[in-house]
């Protein structure tokens, strides 16, 4: 083979990664994309669980314009059984000025009573969903649970928390506070 036959078959296999890049792109799209703060947060469809039914599907858009905390749990994970309580007192303390909590099951199908049953024990009163597919774990990039998602009243990632966090601790309230002051955006 001559040179010039081999650098054709050279750029022939160049050209070829380049439009499989280029297609491969265009199919998977924002999968690409980081879920970190500073991006987008990504829509999520769960349904909501109370202590006698189940509605129908909760996304992040029913939270648009607000604080939104996103936690991804499962009950039988000791660091989110851990940070609950937490999530519990800054939900209290700021959920009467715009905070929404949202704590997002991702445990196997058919556990609907033990999430209940999970919520009951802890006292939770703020937004108990459930995924039971786990979409959201890969939607949000998720490494493991909890992992927590802070969200701008703009749709904006502030802050990503894998594992468990003191969340009624000031660092976290403040943080918190800021976002509630901001002005809505019209971007989510």
């Amino acid at each position: 083979m001559t040179v010039r036959a081999q650098w054709a078959v050279v750029s022939a296999i160049v050209a070829g990664l380049v439009l499989a890049a280029v297609v491969a792109t265009k199919m998977i799209g924002s999968r690409i994309a980081p879920v970190a703060p500073g991006s987008p947060a990504p829509n999520f469809h769960a349904v909501r669980i109370t202590a006698d039914s189940i509605t129908p599907p909760v996304t992040l858009a029913n939270y648009a314009g607000q604080v939104t905390i996103v936690n991804i749990w499962a009950t039988w994970c000791s660091p989110c059984r851990a940070e609950m309580p937490s999530l519990q007192r800054l939900a209290q303390e700021l959920g009467p000025v715009g905070l929404k909590v949202v704590a997002v099951s991702i445990d196997n199908p058919r556990m609907e009573q033990p999430i209940r049953d999970f919520a009951k024990d802890f006292g939770l009163t703020f937004d108990i969903l459930y995924d039971a597919a786990g979409a959201i774990q890969s939607d949000y990039q998720t490494t493991g649970v909890p992992e927590t998602f802070v969200i701008g009243k703009d749709g904006v990632i502030r802050k990503r928390v894998v594992g468990g966090s003191d969340w009624s601790a000031d660092s976290e309230k403040a943080l918190i506070r800021q976002l509630l002051a901001e002005p809505v955006s019209s971007s989510r």
